[in-house]
């Protein structure tokens, strides 16, 4: 019979570890996220998958939070993050550090993200962007390429966390033989 694995048997690692530990070279962009609990499911996602960094832009809030905390349960304790009043200048920050930026909107030029390549050596870092209005006007004009997440239904949007997953879980498998 299966049973569920205890937290001793799943082998976790500690804050110390993770923050010891090789990153994806993936950086998370948060261009005016309104809910703090989106904000936190990014940080718990981002945790799991081994995110380097995410950067918290405009509006977005920051940790210590408590709504923030009820979601990412400590994660906002392990990944990195950085606050930029405007995400041009976070943009312009990870473009002087080379990385590639990547919107996840839907754009008259968007590359589907089930065509999208990571190439060798590449370091991503990846815009979404407020629940409402999307990735803005300015941190599209600004990237690189935009991608876009098939959807077959009557929406033409997911939540920004589980887009952000989505996105996430991807550029992982991706990139997973660089941890």
């Amino acid at each position: 019979m299966m049973k569920k694995l205890s937290m001793e048997e799943l082998g976790r690692i500690s804050v110390e570890e993770f923050k010891a530990a090789d990153k994806l070279p993936l950086v998370v962009v948060l261009d005016n996220i309104r809910s703090l609990n989106n904000i936190g499911s990014v940080f718990r996602t981002a945790d799991a998958f081994r995110v380097c960094k995410i950067m918290l832009c405009g509006i977005t809030a920051t940790p210590p939070h408590r709504d923030i905390h009820k979601t990412a349960l400590g994660a906002e304790n392990s990944v990195c993050w950085e606050y930029y009043e405007k995400v041009e200048d976070c943009i312009h920050a990870l473009q002087c550090e080379g990385y590639k930026i990547y919107s996840v909107e839907q754009a008259d030029e968007s590359v589907s993200l089930t065509d999208f390549v990571v190439e060798d050596e590449e370091k991503v870092a990846v815009i979404v962007g407020n629940e409402v209005d999307g990735v803005s006007d300015e941190a599209i004009a600004l990237s690189d390429a935009c991608i876009e997440i098939p959807q077959y239904g009557t929406k033409h949007s997911l939540n920004v966390s589980i887009a952000t997953g989505i996105v996430i879980w991807d550029i992982f498998t991706k990139m997973k033989n660089r941890l």
